[in-house]
């Protein structure tokens, strides 16, 4: 799983990292379909341990996403069958 995660997220991180267009989000600073699935993506990582210490770009526009109420209550754990 993580050999996977790497070899998406390399890349990606420094795409976000170079790019202009990146803000407190992956695009701007609005939140949007991008940083839903990068949320979901990093929640997923979380489960397996993945050290998102390795693309401090990512980790921080999830912290970005994760500090907005409708990220939290759509992440797994709030989800009124998570066990």
């Amino acid at each position: 799983f993580r050999h996977w995660v790497n070899e998406g997220f390399q890349p990606l991180e420094k795409i976000l990292a170079s790019s202009p267009e990146t803000g407190a989000f992956c695009h701007g600073d609005t939140p949007g379909l991008a940083d839903i699935c990068l949320a979901a993506q990093v929640t997923n990582n979380a489960r397996f341990g993945v050290d998102m210490a390795l693309y401090p770009v990512i980790a921080r526009i999830n912290a970005a996403c994760m500090a907005l109420p409708a990220f939290q209550q759509a992440a797994p754990q709030n989800q009124i069958d998570a066990e």
